[in-house]
């Protein structure tokens, strides 16, 4: 049992690692993000299971805390169960995403697909109609990126061989990342030292 364990750790480490291949692209993601929300836009996060919880995690950490005292910024994961249930009932799961971004979404804003496949129907319509609608995309991917590969303005693709959970772990990483680089661009060691209170608001 020990030994698998360890086994289990190795494979997350590497898998992990692999962000190293991927710097410039995390930065111009963070980048894009600190434009979108300093011109007064906000982020629209989707993915199934798992990854709906990743979205929630990446909304959350933005419109709460992460690392330093600052104000909220705007993200929404499209996980309203309401609104889930309407749509996947009256006219079926693979429109749900895509309605929410029909619903919530402006030109400026940017939409994030969060899936280890790539292939989720109801992401690949979502990113359809966020393009239409003018949002900028982005994708976290996993193995081969599936239908969703090539498709975003910038995507992150984990392409280990591994199961769904090391990659969802991969993402999750990356995403703590970016949300530092962007309260890093947005506010700098000014808002540790002077609280949210003192720094201006954005949006």
């Amino acid at each position: 049992m020990q030994q698998k364990i360890l086994d289990s750790v190795e494979e997350a480490i590497e898998v992990i690692t692999g962000l190293r291949r991927h710097v410039a692209t995390l930065e111009h993601c963070a980048q894009d993000i600190t434009d979108c929300f300093l011109a007064g836009g906000k982020l629209l996060i989707a993915g199934n299971g798992g990854s709906l919880c990743d979205a929630m995690h990446f909304a959350e950490e933005l419109t709460g805390f992460f690392r330093q005292k600052r104000p909220a910024l705007p993200a929404l994961a499209l996980a309203d169960p309401g609104h889930l249930s309407c749509v996947g009932n009256d006219v079926g799961f693979e429109h749900v995403f895509s309605r929410g971004v029909e619903a919530f979404g402006k030109k400026g804003d940017i939409f994030i697909a969060l899936t280890t496949s790539g292939r989720s129907e109801n992401l690949v319509r979502a990113l359809k109609t966020a393009k239409k609608m003018g949002l900028k995309t982005l994708t976290f991917l996993g193995k081969g990126g599936g239908t969703l590969k090539g498709q975003a303005d910038l995507e992150l693709l984990i392409e280990a061989d591994v199961h769904s959970d090391r990659i969802q772990e991969a993402h999750m990483t990356a995403i703590h990342i970016l949300i530092e680089m962007v309260e890093h661009l947005m506010f700098g060691k000014a808002a540790a030292h002077l609280g949210a209170e003192n720094v201006a608001c954005v949006g």
